[in-house]
Formats: C-alpha cells, structure tokens, sequence
C-alpha cells in the first residue's frame, strides 16, 4: 500500500476564489425544486453503481480492504441513503405545519427548511468514499454548496471521489480540494455556514475552534470507546460472532467498533472460547493462519501500525495475558485479531479509543458495576448491550448515555436511515442519516403569517385593560 500525503492540488488564493464562487452559487441553489435536487441525487446514484469496481480497487490499493467489505461498508451505505432521499425529499422540503397556540390565534404557522448554504466537509481515511459522498448526500438534498477535503492518506479514493464530482457537478456547486493538514487549516480559515468533520475528537476540538471564529455550525462525527456488554443470559455463540464481525471489519479501524467487552464473570470462558472460533471461522478456516485471508484488511499506514503495537505492548508490560493473536508484520501493515484479559484500567487502552484489531475484555459481577466503568469513560458513540434478560438491557439503557445503543445487534445504527445516527460529548455532535442528514444541512426557519385580527390589545399605552386581557390569557394558557 501507498498512502503518502497527496501535495496540496491549489493555492490558498485559488481555494479562496473557489469559496467565493460557491457562496455566490448559494442563491441559485436555495432556489432548485425537490425535482432539480433528486435529479442531482438520482446521478449520483448511477455512477456509485456504474463504478462499483473502482470503489473495490481504491479501497483496496488503500486499505487492503476485501471486495465484499468495500461493497458493504463504502457502496451499500451509500446506495441506501440516495434511494432514501429520493424517495423522502418532497416531503422533506414541503412547509410543515404547526399547531396555533392561543397568543397566536389568527395566524398559522409553519416550518421550511432553507440550505445552510456554503458547506465544508472534511472525511477521514477509514471509509474514505463513504464518509466524504455520504455528507454530500446531505448537502445536496439539502441545496448546499459543498467543497470536500478527503483524507490524504487513502490517495486512491481520493482520486476517486474527484473524478466523481468533476464528473457530476460544477465547481461552484460541488469541488474538492486535496491536500495535508495545511489544506484543512487553509479551508478552516473561511466563513462556511456549515462545517461537516469525521475524526477524532483531538483535530474536531480544533475543527470547533475554527468555526467558532466565524460562527459557523458544526456537525462533529467522532467516536471514542464503544463498549460491549454481555450478561449471563447472552446467546455467546451468536454475540461472539457479531462482535468479531464487528470488531474485526476494517482490521478495527471503525469509529463504532466494540473497543472493550465487559462480560459477566460467570461466561467469561465460555465467551472466549466462542469468540476464538468465530475469529477463526471467518477468517482462518483452513488454518492457515489470518495474514493469508484474502477478507482481512491492514492497518492504514505506519505510524498507526506502531501506535497499536505499543497499546498492546503497553498492556502486557502492566499484566495483560493475550488469549489468542499477538502476530503481527510491520513491513506488512498487519496486527492478527488479537484478546486480551487482566486488564487494568490505567492501560493506555484503556484511555484511548483503540481503532485496531486488539479486544481487552473485563469481567464484572454486577450489572451496577459495569454501568459503572462505562460511565467512568467519556460517553461513546455506541453502546452494544447483549442480552436477554428484559430488566437488564433496561437497566444499562437507563442508565448510560451513548450516541446510540443497539441490543443483540452491531454496526446498524449506521446503515438505517430511520436512526438518527451521532454522538454525544466527546463522541460528537449532530445527527446523520436520512432526514436528520438532511436537517442537518438546513436552517428549520419557522414562519408565522397573520390571516386575520390583531395584537393591537397588546401595544402601549398600557392601563388597566391591558392587565385584565393578561391576567386573562396567564389563566388560559
């Protein structure tokens, strides 16, 4: 794999004459029809479709990332959020009516949603088509301008998703600027109306701030430890394979992948053992070992290769003991899929959102204390509660607080466009996903029209009537 940084592609005044045009173009596109935009829409769909191979080979060149995994975690997503929009997007953009509270009686009232206008979307290189096109979608239901910043470390799906909107849409309308760090810092500089960023929580602190000097709104897509909670009632066979699927696609790097596992002490065993054969049935059915699988993926580049060795180094330095895995190949990018137990809480792993292949797994005795550790953590951007038990996913659903929580289920929050998808706190800010992508990318302006009567009751000069018509309206109100 090649992932140097790609060169910055134009100048700071070019990026700032692009911006220009776009904040121009605003007013043409506040004014395109529910028609215009689903026609925009309805082409993006074609090409994601018609190119599909060039998606399975970039991500690939990229990631090492399997054709099947490409199809469902880049394209699929993709496919199944432009079907739902076009299908939805009239009634997204139609006026919806609101009630007429007794102060406003003889006016109706409304809500229609606008474009924000300019947008700017910075995508990470984990899912680097997905987490760029899948925000565009938003903009353009929502009639935004858009100029995205991908990853420079996924060059290919760059390259990509630039021929893509070349190929799509006019400069004015949609770009994409390319670059390192500089680009972004470049681009963060201008007065967007809406900053969309997909990270981590340290570059979206600076994203915040960035934004804040122009009072720009941000949707922040971060993620952090997202912990799986398994009780004694679980079925181990089915939630080990969900959580290796899960943690294991992309080789980890997934910001809603299961960091931890926090299971019952009484299954601890038994769950290993289940999770060992759903590592090997997906991924080493001949026992050939994991590196030869042709549908596990590789670490992204180096640096982060070495940042996960030293996690798992650190953690066997302060008395983790590894159940399965530990392999991996620098020159290769490759970690195995590896558990660990005996875990402490002052473990570097423990403190950062791990984006890898490694799984440290504690026990708890009860439920009141793996809550406990959970909520001991900055809030994640899902929670998997695995379960039977009625009283108990009740209970952890009660009494945690994440983006989103799934029950007996991983990864579909992001997939379903009728959830609202997003985190809270440190995990993020604002919602992905169908019309919430769409409102997202909106001001919800409220409107109130008078069809008949007056307020004139309420003007100065004020005298004694003034106080009974108040008086009156304090009771009924």
């Amino acid at each position: 794999m090649n992932n140097e940084p790609v060169i910055d592609r134009i100048s700071k005044n070019e990026t700032a004459d692009l911006f220009r045009r776009q904040k121009e173009y605003t007013y043409r596109l506040a004014q395109t029809t529910p028609r215009e935009r689903k026609a925009k829409l309805r082409r993006m769909l074609e090409y994601l479709n018609r190119h599909a191979e060039k998606i399975e080979q970039a991500t690939f060149q990229d990631l090492r990332k399997p054709a099947p995994e490409a199809r469902i975690s880049e394209l699929l997503t993709l496919t199944t959020e432009l079907k739902y929009h076009i299908k939805h997007l009239d009634k997204w953009m139609k006026p919806q009516r609101v009630s007429t509270p007794l102060v406003a009686i003889g006016t109706d009232g409304y809500i229609r949603y606008e474009p924000k206008g300019t947008s700017l979307i910075i995508s990470p290189w984990n899912y680097p088509i997905n987490l760029a096109i899948k925000p565009l979608i938003y903009a353009v239901s929502a009639g935004c301008t858009a100029i995205i910043k991908p990853s420079e470390f996924a060059p290919r799906s760059a390259d990509f998703i630039r021929e893509m909107v070349r190929n799509l849409f006019l400069p004015e309308e949609v770009s994409v600027v390319e670059g390192d760090r500089e680009a972004a810092e470049c681009l963060l500089e201008l007065p967007f109306d809406h900053i969309y960023f997909t990270g981590s929580p340290n570059t979206a602190r600076k994203v915040m701030a960035a934004a804040s000097k122009h009072l720009s709104s941000v949707s922040l897509e971060l993620g952090g430890k997202s912990p799986s909670i398994i009780d004694q009632t679980a079925d181990l066979a089915s939630t080990a394979r969900n959580i290796a699927w899960a943690k294991l696609i992309n080789s980890g790097q997934s910001c809603i992948a299961p960091d931890y596992i926090l299971v019952h002490k009484n299954v601890e065993g038994p769950f290993l053992e289940e999770l060992k054969k759903a590592f090997q049935s997906m991924y080493d059915p001949k026992g050939e070992g994991v590196h030869r699988s042709a549908d596990y993926g590789r670490i992204i580049n180096s640096h982060h290769f070495d940042r996960l060795k030293s996690l798992y180094e650190d953690a066997l330095a302060k008395g983790a003991k590894t159940v399965t895995g530990g392999g991996s190949n620098r020159d290769d990018l490759y970690i195995e899929p590896t558990v660990l137990v005996n875990i402490q809480m002052s473990m570097e792993m423990m403190k950062e959102e791990i984006f890898g292949p490694l799984l440290p797994v504690l026990t708890f005795e009860s439920l009141e204390l793996a809550v406990k550790t959970v909520n001991s953590m900055e809030k994640p951007l899902a929670l998997y509660m695995h379960s039977r038990n009625p009283e108990n996913i009740c209970y952890v659903l009660s009494h945690t607080s994440s983006g989103n929580a799934l029950v007996n289920e991983v990864l579909l929050q992001f997939q379903h466009p009728e959830i609202p998808f997003g985190g809270i706190g440190n995990s993020g800010m604002g919602r992905a996903n169908g019309f919430y992508g769409f409102r997202e990318f909106s001001n919800p302006k409220g409107i109130i029209e008078r069809k008949y009567g007056t307020m004139r009751f309420l003007h100065p000069p004020y005298n004694e009537r003034t106080a009974r018509i108040l008086n009156w309206l304090q009771r009924l109100m």
